[in-house]
């Protein structure tokens, strides 16, 4: 039997605007998949957003081409890495890919009663987690790094911008100077800024994430020559050829792979292992998914490959009421992914209906 694919765009308001260098986020509002055949539900999220931010991708192009090229490849029901050969002629989408990507990953787990977590190898059985604090004003940014740590998250990232970074990072390490702390620049610097970021060197950091431009590793090769701080790339990183390359010209020493961004869940394996070949470290980012697409994250961080705490806070730090009736808690700075088959979810369908703006078929 064709498998039904269908789509709900969903709107989930933030309990607290979050800033970057971007700018600031008060909702969640993207797409959720849905895949049915055989008497079997997947669920997936693709992780753009309304406005081409963070990537080329948004919402619009993202549902255009799952719409237009993707959603006829899954139609059969193909493994993963089946579907990303099918889809391969189709450049970048990565976004695009990755939700349907993921969403054969939940269809066969829960084909097979496998979890997700075990179908991926090696698994620690939890993911360490960290949090991300967006930007604000420095007393407000330190009682939330202050709330941070007595909740028992294992990193703290502050997210940064040109100009403030002293401020803020001074700020938090003198309010809390044992802590593991590192920062977030989304690309707000370039090499003329050099000294700017030369300062932050005094503060310890586990590594400054993604300061320099979203597409480029040659600039941060030469930035790290001038840095103690550890680079950690995040935007330039799309594939496991690219993470190649940047370990290469030793333009990091650490990659946050995002599933959505790198195509999903088997690129994010080869990401993982080309840092472990290079004796580099990777962890789990996030784009203040849903449930859905959070446990798609917690699952990959609990692998052995993934060594760093990553952005995988529960979502009650975000959202009032979530998508799923089985929302991640931590423990201890930890959190255990599903135990049940393929992403393990529960998804709230009454309350999905509340706050979906449009939704059917596709293609």
């Amino acid at each position: 039997m064709k498998a039904q694919l269908t789509f709900h765009k969903v709107r989930l308001p933030l309990l607290r605007p979050f800033t970057t260098s971007f700018g600031t986020q008060t909702d969640r509002t993207g797409y959720l998949l849905r895949l049915e055949s055989d008497g079997i539900t997947a669920y997936s999220e693709c992780v753009t957003e309304e406005e081409p931010g963070y990537s080329y991708e948004d919402n619009h192009t993202a549902i255009h081409v799952i719409r237009s090229f993707l959603a006829g490849m899954v139609a059969d029901v193909p493994e993963p890495g089946a579907f990303l050969q099918r889809a391969s002629w189709i450049k970048g989408h990565n976004m695009a890919k990755a939700s349907l990507e993921m969403l054969l990953w939940d269809y066969h787990g829960r084909a097979s009663g496998m979890p997700l977590s075990k179908m991926m190898g090696g698994s620690k059985g939890y993911a360490d987690a960290g949090v991300s604090i967006g930007m604000s004003d420095t007393d407000s940014m330190v009682r939330t790094v202050g709330e941070s740590v007595d909740k028992g998250y294992r990193r703290i990232k502050v997210k940064i911008e040109k100009g403030r970074e002293y401020e803020i990072l001074s700020a938090v390490r003198n309010a809390y100077p044992g802590i593991t702390l590192s920062a977030d620049a989304n690309t707000d610097y370039t090499l003329k800024d050099i000294e700017l970021l030369k300062r932050i060197d005094r503060f310890d950091l586990e590594y400054i994430e993604q300061p320099l431009g979203h597409d480029d590793l040659l600039d941060h090769s030469k930035l790290a020559k001038d840095l103690s701080t550890p680079l950690c790339l995040d935007e330039s990183i799309n594939s496991s050829h690219r993470a190649e390359q940047a370990f290469e010209i030793d333009a990091c020493k650490v990659i946050n792979i995002k599933p959505g961004r790198v195509s999903g869940l088997t690129e994010s394996l080869n990401i993982a292992s080309v840092c472990s070949r290079h004796g580099g470290h990777c962890w789990v980012g996030g784009m203040l998914e849903t449930g859905v697409g959070r446990s798609y994250n917690i699952a990959l961080a609990s692998t052995k490959l993934i060594d760093y705490p990553g952005d995988t806070s529960p979502n009650e730090r975000y959202f009032a009421r979530d998508i799923v009736k089985n929302p991640f808690r931590m423990s201890d700075g930890r959190i255990k992914p599903n135990t049940g088959p393929g992403t393990g979810i529960d998804v709230d369908d009454r309350f999905l209906r509340t706050v979906t703006s449009e939704s059917g078929s596709l293609p």
